[in-house]
């Protein structure tokens, strides 16, 4: 058997556009033979899947899953180029399925290519196993004729919070999947976790979140310099207006109050009855929990430079 150089596959791939390990796969299999290789990848429709990886992804899909237990759940954006392909059956079953393959397989990036952790593209497919992630998305490509890319996804498991005994996850979809929300809660004991009341309250709150977009959950988590630069930016506004010195302090004290209601969900108004805080609501509702991180994705979201996934707020 012919030995396949890194040199090689490169070629192969630059020729094709397929990646690393679907260049290895195909000169392996035609014994180091670079057209045959290429024969190999065009007949898997990878070689013309790749050539349309260039092209925009404007639309797009939030695909979410969480267990029945609510013990893990999972957030991924997919994209693709144009909201009929996103609206078709073949594409959100493929969404559906990655969402439920990351729950299973865990993976910690969208691709290893950088070689640290552990590459979502590359994972043999839980749904089929005769081929990798990358080869299910290419195989819906070949079909629908149109670019599809996993954007960013993020995993979150109560256990792997170190949360209490009744950690619970649950999931919010708004705007046709346009937007997703996942929220954890820490919960006294299991049995508290699994009432219908309280299943409903963290509904609730992860339509806030869709809803309000908070930055964080409490107060005490915004970051000094963001708070820092809060307070100049309300002192210089109300030095503008006038303000005598000697309220200034008073005045960015209020000002403040009302930037904690935006920016922090258990200090916002409810959507649903906006006379009370999301804080209030808890303790009305007599369910003993502390929310303990949430997530919201929005396709077309900005996502910053590094790994695609998303972070949780804390």
């Amino acid at each position: 058997m012919a030995e396949i150089s890194a040199a090689l596959v490169k070629q192969l791939r630059e020729k094709t556009g397929a990646g690393m390990m679907e260049c290895k796969k195909a000169l392996t299999e035609a014994n180091g033979d670079l057209n045959e290789a290429e024969v190999i990848l065009r007949k898997r429709g990878i070689a013309s899947a790749s050539k349309k990886a260039e092209r925009a992804t404007k639309a797009g899909i939030i695909g979410t899953y969480v267990d029945p237990n609510g013990q893990l759940g999972v957030l991924v954006e997919v994209d693709c180029e144009s909201d009929f392909v996103a609206r078709t059956d073949d594409f959100q079953n493929l969404v559906k399925g990655i969402a439920e393959h990351i729950a299973e397989a865990n993976p910690t990036v969208v691709r290893a290519d950088a070689g640290t952790g552990t590459g979502l593209m590359e994972q043999p497919f839980m749904g089929d196993k005769t081929m990798t992630v990358e080869q299910k998305i290419q195989s819906v490509i070949g079909k629908l004729g149109e670019n599809i890319a996993v954007a960013r996804f993020v995993r979150l498991g109560t256990s792997e919070n170190g949360s209490g005994q009744g950690g619970y996850v649950a999931s919010y979809i708004h705007q046709g999947a346009q937007l997703g929300v996942l929220v954890e809660v820490d919960a006294p004991s299991q049995a508290a976790a699994r009432s219908q009341d309280f299943e409903t309250l963290v509904k609730d709150l992860a339509m806030q979140v869709a809803a309000a977009d908070p930055q964080y959950i409490r107060r005490d988590e915004v970051p000094g310099h963001v708070l820092d630069k809060e307070k100049e930016i309300a002192r210089d506004r109300a030095r503008q207006e006038g303000k005598p010195e000697k309220i200034l302090d008073k005045i960015v004290e209020g000002r403040l109050s009302k930037y904690y209601e935006e920016v922090c969900l258990m200090e916002q108004p409810f959507i649903r009855e906006p006379s009370v805080t999301v804080n209030q609501l808890v303790a009305k509702a007599g369910c003993e929990m502390t929310v303990a991180r949430f997530v919201r994705m929005k396709v077309g979201d900005i996502v910053p430079q590094g790994t695609p996934e998303t972070t949780p707020a804390q």
